[in-house]
């Protein structure tokens, strides 16, 4: 499902909400957790998931093209850990 997809299913499951407006509630929820992400905190959403930052230390990768080893710097990564309830949903066979 793409972001335009879902905003479509919630324009038509919420008969009250136009696609403007539930484009504008999706962009906010997305924006929040962005934000909450970039400021350190951590996002939970129960049933769904959590959103959390992780930090990557220095590495060392070797160039494919020259066979040349290169030094990666550490940075941060965004990850996203499933709830319990969201895997038992996925997980009916």
């Amino acid at each position: 499902m793409t972001k335009s997809e879902l905003i479509e299913q919630l324009a038509e499951t919420n008969a009250y909400l136009s696609k403007k407006e539930s484009e504008v509630v999706v962009n906010t929820i997305f924006d929040s957790i962005t934000t909450a992400l970039a400021e350190g905190d951590r996002v939970e959403i129960r049933g769904f998931g959590s959103f959390s930052v992780r930090e990557r230390e220095t590495r060392q990768a070797r160039n494919p093209k020259s066979g040349e080893i290169i030094q990666i710097p550490a940075k941060k990564a965004p990850f996203f850990k499933t709830g319990k309830e969201l895997r038992q949903r996925v997980d009916v066979s």
